[in-house]
């Protein structure tokens, strides 16, 4: 794929992904009341047992207010979840600390709350607060080095070269695109490469197999 070939791409991709549904943290964002936080505690968690724990409380101040234990069983059996009890009374407690309860818009600030990474970081700025960032999941990382749009090992590495070579106007909708396209065609076993419009675009790097 051609750096210059990504304008056509997103053109194609935004017209494709209107057939199936919209990702699960995009419906979070568009619940704009409190909007930043539930989409904080929406990434950490996932979109079911984040809406069983918002039911519970909504805002930092209301989160404190609920034991662990309470927080824990709220968000069974999502992986890991009594260390993601923990930690979610851990951030909520430094949002009332030291933000006056408010979500961080700055991504190096959100990455030293506990158990936020970049990912999570990009997300909230993006979806919360309208400002640039690209999270780069892992459809993000496979998908734009199956193009051959970037060579990168991983997608801390991923997110650095897309941020030099993806044009900032792109940067927001980037991972919901890719995130709904390779959920639903773009697999990361045997994509359905018969089907995408952007075959002629696609090196198809590493794909061994497809349909």
């Amino acid at each position: 794929m051609q750096d210059s070939d990504i304008h056509e791409v997103i053109d194609i991709l935004q017209e494709a992904i209107k057939q199936w549904p919209e990702t699960t943290l995009a419906l979070v964002a568009d619940q704009k009341r409190s909007a930043p936080f539930r989409i904080l505690i929406g990434t950490v968690l996932s979109l079911r047992t984040c809406k069983r724990l918002i039911s519970l409380a909504d805002s930092p101040g209301t989160m404190v207010s609920l034991s662990e234990g309470t927080i824990d069983n709220a968000i069974y059996p999502v992986g890991f979840h009594t260390t993601k009890a923990k930690n979610i009374l851990a951030i909520c407690r430094i949002l009332i600390d030291e933000y006056n309860s408010l979500v961080p818009d700055e991504i190096d600030i959100l990455v030293t709350l506990p158990g936020v990474g970049r990912k999570t970081a990009n997300l909230v700025v993006t979806l919360g607060y309208d400002k640039p960032g690209i999270c780069v999941d892992t459809h993000v990382h496979r998908i734009s080095n199956r193009w051959g749009y970037v060579n990168t090992k991983n997608p801390e590495k991923t997110e650095s070269a897309l941020r030099e070579k993806l044009p900032q106007k792109y940067w927001i909708g980037y991972n919901d695109l890719l995130v709904i396209y390779g959920q639903n065609l773009c697999k990361p076993v045997s994509p359905f490469c018969s089907r995408c419009r952007l075959s002629s675009y696609c090196d198809r790097v590493d794909v061994e197999k497809c349909r």
